[in-house]
């Protein structure tokens, strides 16, 4: 009974990725101006970041310019990762590690802006020390409101920096294991037995990932109405918006194509279809949200007031908002 299951099954569809040569010959005149739409879409995504880069580096000074070139970069090597990936279908391991791992550390990066927009650790401790922050946020405890507020201190704030930091350096880590694994036939995503790696080393990232986005949230969730004049709200939302469509997104679509529902369509097994399918909108929202980016992060701004700064000018009837305004270069 199982011989005549398996044997209606497309040998195709049993195979590893094809080729890039092999993904070339089966393109008809859609699949071609498909590709090259994506693979321009891209290489646009790349350009513009380089261009802003050259912007930010003349404009801003350091070393908030370095925060925000590897934060504006998430979505353009994204982008990038997956053209490649949608090209050299074998290739998507590399790729798709390459794009976690950066947006690992843009992670880091974001909750580093955080503090950098509120004039570095010092003023922060400054304006902060002793208050209770928040730490009811998302993703872990948002459902648990009986936690207490805790108040801000360097002990406090160097936890909330190892948090994100942890993500960007085990992220890392265990990417490099897994194509250690995987080069040896050990790590198969498909392969969901208790013996297997990958059962063990995704739930862990998982459970690193949603530990390195709480620190993040409870700083955003506590200071984001000091940085209102400085678009942070918009700014945080393209970062949450990266995280959804690379993560979840990819996540969703990995497991439509574990169980079937993503059909096979020879030279592309099931699981290949899928990974072609998430490359191809990965590159579409990617590329929308670069343009979004760009115009968010094209400005300069006048440095916050001081905590004492804001008393002397609530004192002389002055709006501290009025202090930061922000402006076109």
């Amino acid at each position: 009974m199982e011989e005549a299951d398996n044997s209606t099954i497309d040998p195709a569809c049993l195979q590893e990725p094809p080729l890039a040569m092999d993904v070339i010959k089966q393109l008809d005149v859609f699949g071609m101006c498909l590709y090259a739409m994506l693979t321009f879409m891209s290489c646009i995504s790349l350009l513009l970041y380089l261009e802003q880069c050259v912007y930010i580096y003349k404009k801003l000074p350091y070393p908030k310019k370095t925060t925000i070139i590897w934060i504006n970069g998430a979505a353009p090597v994204i982008a990038t990762m997956s053209c490649f990936g949608m090209w050299i279908p074998r290739a998507v391991m590399f790729t798709d590690m390459t794009s976690n791992c950066y947006f690992a550390v843009v992670v880091y990066k974001v909750l580093v802006l955080l503090i950098e927009e509120l004039g570095g650790s010092d003023v922060f401790l400054k304006r902060f020390s002793g208050k209770p922050f928040k730490i009811t946020t998302g993703p872990c405890c948002c459902c648990c409101l009986c936690l207490p507020r805790v108040p801000m201190s360097r002990g406090m704030l160097f936890l909330l920096k190892l948090g994100a930091l942890q993500y960007a350096i085990l992220k890392t880590v265990l990417s490099v294991l897994s194509i250690v694994l995987w080069t040896n036939g050990n790590f198969d995503l498909s392969d969901l037995e208790i013996t297997g790696s990958a059962i063990w080393i995704n739930p862990f990232i998982g459970v690193l990932t949603i530990t390195s986005l709480w620190p993040v949230a409870i700083v955003f969730m506590n200071t984001n109405h000091h940085l209102r004049s400085l678009n942070i709200v918009p700014k945080y939302a393209m970062y949450q918006l990266i995280l959804v469509l690379s993560q979840l997104q990819t996540s969703i679509i990995n497991i439509l194509a574990l169980d079937g529902t993503i059909a096979c369509a020879p030279p592309f097994s099931s699981q290949a279809r899928g990974s072609m399918l998430s490359q191809q909108m990965m590159i579409m929202e990617m590329f929308i949200i670069t343009l979004v980016t760009r115009f968010f992060y094209r400005r300069t701004y006048v440095m916050l007031p001081s905590p004492t700064h804001d008393h002397d000018h609530h004192k002389d009837g002055v709006s501290p908002q009025a202090a930061h305004m922000e402006h076109d270069v």
